[in-house]
């Protein structure tokens, strides 16, 4: 017992170090990032949000309604550390450490390999270290992403669950969770009902056993989550839901229209009732679905998204493929000698598939799949498998010989350090290199810059190129927020505020200047002749050499980002 204490002690603190090692430069800060610290600051300042929202639970910020339960978490962090990126970081990476104990928890309750056994804890530990070094997890763990949040509070919700069948007094705790997941991401209002439901389902003998205090749980889960719901109402709300959502694909419509000009009449009842938005739409969700599970997308390459992966690096590791395979064969298959240990298992093998299964289902719901972000819950139960598997095999080789035993222990603990090994060097030496525009790389250095010689000038004009630049200038500028709002009840309400844009294409907006500002694209022949006695900053292509440039900025990873001219 002794050990294994230990043992799980130096697995925290592994991911621990995992987590918040250079937290706060690597990788630079992108602009979600900077929005939840900035609209943080500005309630601190205010309170109010960057676009005079009072409190809200969905955050404006580029026109996307994001779930701000994040926001409050950040909140305190800035007020004791200051807008920084630690203060926008920290949150989620403790919950990110938070979450590999809560694993560890979870498969103890599950007691997948039986919980009276001697070496009952080993799956959990396993199932701990995996989530501690999985790629996936590490990476949504290092920044300001809400969804990692989100799935901390999911496993929270699960294990609590599954201890509230010992102790019916949790199931208010566990529900409390699951509506907590709610506030933080959108995907998570998908995942969880499909969850919950399928809690329903697998412990529903025990449920009945506890009805009332179950009832309470459920009662009070429905309270917590009716400021949401109310919330939802407001049709601005979904419009990032709308903006990335499945419906907005043209894609099936273009499939119907194409197999009905096949039939040579569109109107064709049978080719009506073959070809349809109901049957390619589904085809569609199905086809996003399955890529989740994809050998490519897990084990290979990843994410198409550069932010959202590593180079040359699946969501788990090569070897998982392995133990993901045989733990789902022995999930299957497994078998106990006593009746009440085969229908614990049984119920265990159900809810850990059942999440398998619904996990992607709000990323199948979008376009953009398969998605590393939407999905990020699945990392849980594949884990557990992937450590359900291993667990097998060890227990296989234990009953080799010993030679081939030690031979097959040690071929084990080599691949797998040499595959986290050449993880961590491609994230620290290769990912900022290769995907040098997945972060906001140069923008710190760039307003660092502005700093100090920006009050030189009448304006300051920078290239649009890079994803919403105010609200990094915002940041790391900690422009006054009541400034930036500008309403009637402002002292700088004669200074005009701020405005957002249109949407664009996939329902996100911007400001395109604050105070004296201007964020646009670089057209150099006409803006050097529009803003005279102005800092004019581009890209290296929008600047030509004959410019008078007085500074180029390098983000850390050591390419050009900005260079700006004293016009």
């Amino acid at each position: 017992m002794y050990r294994k204490k230990i043992a799980l002690i130096i697995i925290i603190l592994l991911a621990a170090f995992l987590r918040l090692w250079r937290l706060d430069s690597y990788p630079a800060l992108n602009a979600d990032e900077a929005a939840i610290g900035y609209n943080a600051y500005s309630l601190i300042e205010t309170g109010r949000d960057e676009h005079g929202n009072p409190w809200p639970i969905h955050f404006q910020s580029f026109n996307d309604y994001k779930p701000g339960l994040y926001f409050y978490l950040v909140l305190p962090f800035v007020k004791f550390l200051g807008l920084n990126e630690w203060s926008v970081r920290l949150p989620g990476a403790i919950l990110g450490v938070a979450t590999v104990f809560v694993v560890y928890l979870l498969v103890l309750e599950l007691g997948i390999l039986g919980r009276l056994g001697k070496n009952h804890r080993t799956p959990a530990s396993l199932a701990a270290l995996m989530l501690a070094i999985s790629p996936w997890h590490i990476h949504f763990s290092r920044g300001g992403w809400e969804v990692n949040v989100a799935t901390f509070f999911i496993t929270c919700g699960v294990w609590l669950f599954l201890k509230a069948i010992r102790k019916p007094k949790l199931f208010v705790i566990s529900f409390s969770f699951f509506v907590l997941s709610l506030f933080t991401y959108h995907a998570a209002r998908i995942v969880v009902p499909l969850l919950v439901l399928g809690l329903f389902v697998i412990y529903r003998e025990e449920i009945k056993r506890n009805l009332r205090v179950f009832t309470v749980g459920v009662l009070f889960g429905v309270i917590l989550f009716i400021p949401l719901g109310l919330d939802l109402t407001k049709g601005s709300v979904f419009s990032r839901a709308a903006g990335v959502g499945l419906f907005s694909d043209p894609g099936p419509i273009e499939r119907i229209n194409e197999q009905r000009g096949e039939h040579g009449n569109l109107t064709n009842p049978f080719s009506v009732i073959l070809h349809n938005k109901p049957i390619n739409y589904t085809l569609s969700f199905l086809e996003n679905w399955g890529e989740h599970f994809s050998g490519e997308f897990l084990f290979l390459t990843g994410d198409d998204i550069q932010r959202n992966k590593v180079p040359e690096t699946g969501q788990m590791y090569i070897t998982d493929l392995l133990f993901v395979l045989i733990g789902l064969a022995s999930l299957l298959s497994s078998k106990f000698k006593n009746k009440q240990s085969l229908s614990f298992q049984a119920q265990s093998s159900k809810l850990i598939l059942w999440w398998l299964v619904v996990a992607p289902v709000a990323a199948a719901l979008t376009f953009q799949s398969p998605h590393s972000l939407r999905a990020n819950n699945m990392v849980i139960p594949l884990v557990i498998i992937s450590a359900y598997g291993l667990v097998t095999i060890l227990g296989w080789l234990k009953k080799q010989k010993r030679y081939f035993m030690v031979i097959g222990h040690w071929s084990l603990v080599i691949l797998i350090a040499w595959q986290f090994s050449r993880y961590l060097h491609i994230y620290y030496k290769h990912m900022a290199k290769e995907y040098s525009f997945s972060s906001q790389y140069g923008v710190k250095e760039l307003v660092s810059y502005i700093k100090e010689e920006g009050h030189k000038y009448e304006k300051i004009v920078v290239t649009d190129a890079y994803d919403q630049p105010y609200i990094l200038f915002l940041f790391y500028l900690r422009y006054p927020p009541e400034k930036f709002q500008g309403g009637p009840a402002s002292p700088y309400a004669s200074q005009g505020g701020h405005s957002l844009t249109l949407r664009d294409q996939f329902g996100f907006s911007t400001v395109e200047s604050f105070d004296n500002y201007q964020f646009q694209k670089i057209l150099f022949d006409q803006d050097k002749i529009s803003y005279p006695g102005s800092l004019i900053i581009g890209t290296d292509e929008d600047i030509p050499d004959e410019a008078n440039v007085v500074k180029e900025i390098y983000g850390t990873n050591g390419y050009k980002y900005f260079v700006i001219v004293g016009n």
